[in-house]
């Protein structure tokens, strides 16, 4: 993108901006950001990258990844953020990382119930959504998730794929199987039964400063929907515009 370039952070002084950074992305007091400098710092040391997205000299973007075990050939992405439309290029540079070092996948969670991070997450990217886990961190305390029950669902990237690809089927065609905290369907599933649609509420951030009741029935509903389906053998493989998901698995042979 014209204007933004890219780069791996290692100093004090950029690692405390990135720290920083988040903070205020995850709305947490200055004094306790969701990743201190310290910690990023160490991470760097041990063989981990920091990308950093400026815009002039304006931090516009980051994100922070390591290595998993050695004989996996997998990295983890522990956090990433960038301003609306730059996610892709933080992204894409954590991948050239990533595959300049020989990796073949990263994994990374995110909240299930954030739209827009799914639809950039599985849509955009082409990861896929291999595991969801119930209260993955326990209670959170920040300005976004604070209140709320913290799943996450797990997706893996394959670094060396081509791009997303997958068929959404015919969603309206497919009966109802779930009723949404707001009174509309919350699911359908397909009559071949190779494929699940759940719906997440439109914005759920600013649900949970408004009604956080009902935004914790949301996730509850969510939950499951997805435990279901992913313990059937479901994989979460795409996000429509309207806020929907797709799940499928293999036909049994």
């Amino acid at each position: 993108m014209t204007g933004v370039s890219i780069r791996t952070v290692h100093d004090v002084a950029g690692l405390g901006a990135v720290s920083a950074y988040f903070g205020e992305v995850w709305r947490t007091p200055p004094a306790a950001p969701p990743f201190p400098a310290e910690v990023l710092r160490s991470l760097v040391h041990t063989g981990g990258a920091v990308h950093a997205a400026y815009e002039g000299e304006r931090l516009v973007g980051a994100a922070v990844a390591v290595f998993g075990p050695p004989a996996s050939k997998a990295t983890y992405s522990l956090v990433a953020a960038a301003e609306p439309g730059l996610g892709q290029v933080v992204k894409q540079a954590q991948r050239a990382w990533a595959l300049g070092l020989g990796a073949r996948t990263m994994r990374w969670t995110f909240d299930p119930l954030v739209a827009r991070n799914a639809r950039f997450n599985l849509a955009k990217l082409g990861a896929v959504g291999t595991e969801y886990v119930i209260d993955f961190y326990g209670p959170m305390t920040d300005g976004v998730n604070g209140g709320d029950e913290s799943d996450r669902l797990t997706v893996t990237w394959d670094l060396a794929a081509p791009g997303p690809s997958y068929d959404p089927g015919d969603r309206e065609a497919a009966p109802a199987t779930h009723r949404a905290p707001d009174g509309a369907t919350l699911a359908r599933r397909d009559l071949a039964d190779l494929r699940v649609w759940c719906r997440v509420p439109d914005d759920v951030v600013n649900l949970r400063s408004a009604d956080p009741v009902l935004a914790l029935r949301w996730r509850r509903a969510v939950r499951e929907v997805f435990t279901d389906a992913f313990e059937q053998g479901f994989r979460a493989t795409g996000m429509s515009r309207d806020g929907w998901y797709t799940l499928t698995r293999e036909a049994a042979v």
